[in-house]
């Protein structure tokens, strides 16, 4: 049975149990609502929440591991050699998962039988043929330990998703007869699915936190990996970043970060004056027909993937700046630069920093404008001695938010600025910045076995602390300027 089908099975239990709980409760009542503890719905509820609960939580279990059990049997009976060590094992079952899908496709095809995908002992290249009729392309060698992996693979799959129906009807079933056999007028069910309720609510608050540690254990443990490997000094203190997989590598992360702030700089000299003074303009000066269609048109930046930033700034900003100023004035006569990116960067956040800077401006109580005006100051200076004050924090949350997409930007950025891990002051030179190397590092085969492979994980931990120290330091500043108003 498909997943989709079993889900639907689940779910049309789960109605009857609501029906015939709630039947049930009514009939225990002599038909009497008022005779019943909770409301009618509340134990039609209850019986659903038994069936669905246990049954999706099984769910959810299996899929964990089920993948566990089938692979690490599968490459318990793959040669030594093989599986070596971890990375090595990757390698393997990717292909034992590639050809057992492509086995599954031609099945499902009709290019070869059930019996044929079960029993297939032809070469390589048959294999292949057989595979490739179907638009499998296998980009390693089929061995026959491959092969014979794969079959097995599909033949464990295959008894996992019986057994799994099997497992999970069951379990719906019990739930069920279960809620079904508590619904009594003197049973609390509206306790019972509040507390349900609630502990739903706490799972889906938690998961924001359970993300996060994950998201820190993932690159902490990976991190210290990689300097298990490579020394932490020349990490943090060498000036020069040159990775080779076969060795002798240079992973100083300096010119990286340079690169990274500088853009990111560049940027926010962009978008932050820009952007602010489209928000006072928009709240304080522009009046409601020009708001209405101005807003709008600059929140369309917005929407625009960067992709399509990074193709303006290649065939666009970049020859402009070239042609325009850095050849002109004798600084370099390439398209990608610093300025390229950061300008094409502080363009795409102008909207984050005036949509969200107008909302903060406009929340400001205009009892406060009313006692400025009152007082005798002009609508300058009301903007800048009482709104603005006023919207700090916000605005400083909008001027954090630009500032962590700026240096969480790649597209535009490999698009842009170039690949050149270097140290300048030349805003025309091209330069990189850590994500563009991530992505680098962490695309094609990678081995996690060597420096070169982890060293994405010591960059990507590194812009994570960047990332909370402008955070705590923004936490700084709306402590220090916050006021309170009625």
């Amino acid at each position: 049975m498909s997943v989709a089908m079993l889900l639907a099975v689940i779910g049309v239990l789960a109605l009857a149990g609501f029906v015939l709980s709630r039947q049930k409760a009514l009939a225990s009542a002599g038909g009497n609502p008022r005779e019943l503890h909770s409301l009618p719905n509340a134990y039609g509820w209850h019986g659903a929440i038994w069936v669905l609960i246990p049954a999706l939580a099984t769910f959810a279990l299996w899929l964990i591991v089920q993948p566990m059990v089938v692979e690490n049997r599968i490459s318990a009976n793959l040669p030594t050699e093989m599986v070596a060590d971890d990375s090595a094992r990757a390698l393997v079952m990717a292909d034992v998962r590639r050809v057992a899908g492509g086995l599954d496709q031609a099945v499902a095809v009709g290019a070869m039988t059930e019996d044929e995908a079960v029993l297939l002992t032809t070469g390589e290249s048959d294999v292949r043929a057989r595979l490739a009729e179907v638009g499998v392309a296998l980009g390693s060698t089929v061995t026959p330990e491959v092969l014979s992996a794969a079959q097995d693979y599909r033949a464990m799959t295959s008894w996992g998703a019986a057994a799994r129906t099997i497992l999970l009807l069951v379990v719906a079933v019990v739930g069920l007869f279960w809620g079904i056999s508590r619904a009594h007028k003197n049973f609390r069910a509206r306790n019972a699915v509040e507390r349900v309720v609630l502990g739903l609510l706490a799972l889906a608050s938690s998961i924001a936190v359970l993300t996060t540690f994950g998201i820190i254990w993932s690159m902490a443990s990976e991190t210290y990996d990689f300097f298990t490997k490579y020394p932490i000094q020349d990490f943090f203190f060498s000036l020069t970043w040159s990775p080779n997989f076969r060795g002798n590598s240079d992973l100083g992360m300096i010119p990286l970060l340079w690169g990274t702030l500088y853009i990111s700089v560049v940027s926010l000299l962009v978008a932050v004056p820009i952007g602010l003074f489209t928000a006072i303009y928009l709240a304080e000066y522009a009046s409601r027909p020009v708001r209405n269609w101005v807003k709008p048109l600059i929140e369309i930046i917005a929407g625009i993937p960067t992709v399509v930033f990074g193709i303006f700034a290649l065939v666009t900003v970049g020859p402009a700046l070239r042609d325009w100023f850095a050849e002109p004035l004798g600084l370099g006569n390439s398209g990608s630069s610093v300025m390229t990116a950061g300008i094409v960067i502080g363009i795409l956040n102008v909207p984050f920093i005036s949509s969200l800077s107008d909302d903060i401006i406009n929340a400001v109580p205009q009892s406060l404008r009313d006692g400025s005006y009152g007082l005798g100051a002009t609508r300058s200076e009301t903007v800048r001695q009482v709104i603005l004050p006023a919207a700090l924090p916000g605005i400083v949350g909008a001027v954090l938010m630009a500032a962590s997409r700026a240096i969480g930007e790649t597209m535009i950025v490999v698009m842009g600025a170039g690949a050149a891990a270097q140290l300048s002051l030349n805003p025309f030179d091209a330069m990189t910045t850590m994500t563009v190397k991530i992505v680098g590092q962490l695309t094609g085969d990678t081995d996690f076995a060597s420096p070169e492979t982890l060293v994405a994980f010591a960059l990507g931990m590194t812009l994570f602390i960047i990332t909370l120290g402008l955070n705590v330091f923004a936490l700084y500043i709306v402590r220090k300027y916050k006021e309170q108003y009625e």
